[in-house]
C-alpha cells in the first residue's frame, strides 16, 4: 500500500517505513508526530484510488526524525568576461527527515 501526498507543495510517494527529507517545517520537534491530510492517490494492493482533488478520510502518519538536515553546498559562481568581475555565492538547502508511520487510507 502506497500514497501520494502532498508536503509543502512537493508531491512524494509515501509507503510504511520509508524516509522522505522534505522541505524544511519550522514548527516540526524531534520525536514529534505529524500528519498530512493532503493525500492525493492511494494505491490498496492494486485498487486505485484517485482524489478531486484529495482523497476523503486518507491520511500519512509520520514522525520527525531530524528536525534540520542540510543539504549539500551548491556554489553559484558569477563571471564577466574582460571586466574582472567575479562573485561566488554558496547555498544549502535545509530539509526536514520524516520516517512513514502509517498510512490510513
Amino acid at each position: 500500500m502506497y500514497a501520494i501526498v502532498e508536503i509543502n507543495g512537493q508531491q512524494f510517494k509515501a509507503e510504511e517505513g520509508k524516509r522522505l527529507f522534505v522541505n524544511h517545517i519550522p514548527t516540526a520537534e524531534e520525536g514529534q508526530a505529524v500528519e498530512f491530510e493532503k493525500v492525493l492517490l492511494v494505491d490498496n494492493e492494486g485498487t486505485i484510488t484517485v482524489g478531486t482533488p484529495a482523497v476523503e478520510g486518507a491520511k500519512v502518519v509520520c514522525e520527525v526524525v531530524k528536525p534540520l538536515v542540510k543539504g549539500d553546498k551548491v556554489l553559484v559562481f558569477h563571471k564577466k568576461r574582460r571586466k574582472g568581475h567575479r562573485k561566488l555565492n554558496g547555498y544549502r538547502h535545509q530539509y526536514t527527515e520524516l520516517t512513514i508511520k502509517q498510512v490510513i487510507a
